[in-house]
């Protein structure tokens, strides 16, 4: 199940843009403290570093990911999610806009 509406957040107005723009996010926060990111990674092959363990969940397009220490690219696509370690990274391939939420701890 893909999640489409986000109800009763906080929402950080101000986009966090990495990658010369190739990857756009806002921050949300929830009533209990819990915070997420709503975005979007545009054609790229891009690497990522996790401070906290991260689990992306795509809602819209699709993208190849490849986590730290593997040789394999994996396919993910709207409704499914994958999941990367804490203090990590990964490598995430796009050929259309994948737009996303990054659900950390």
């Amino acid at each position: 199940m893909t999640t489409e509406k986000i109800d009763g957040v906080s929402v950080t107005t101000q986009a966090s843009v990495y990658f010369d723009g190739k990857c756009v996010s806002h921050g949300i926060t929830f009533p209990d403290g819990t915070k997420k990111s709503v975005g979007v990674i545009l054609p790229a092959t891009l690497t990522f570093k996790t401070g906290a363990p991260e689990t992306m969940e795509g809602v819209g397009g699709s993208c190849e990911y490849r986590l730290a220490g593997s040789d394999t690219w994996v396919a993910s696509g709207t409704g499914e999610r994958f999941s990367v370690p804490g203090n990590s990274q990964f490598d995430i391939r796009v050929t259309g806009a994948y737009h996303y939420i990054c659900h950390f701890g």
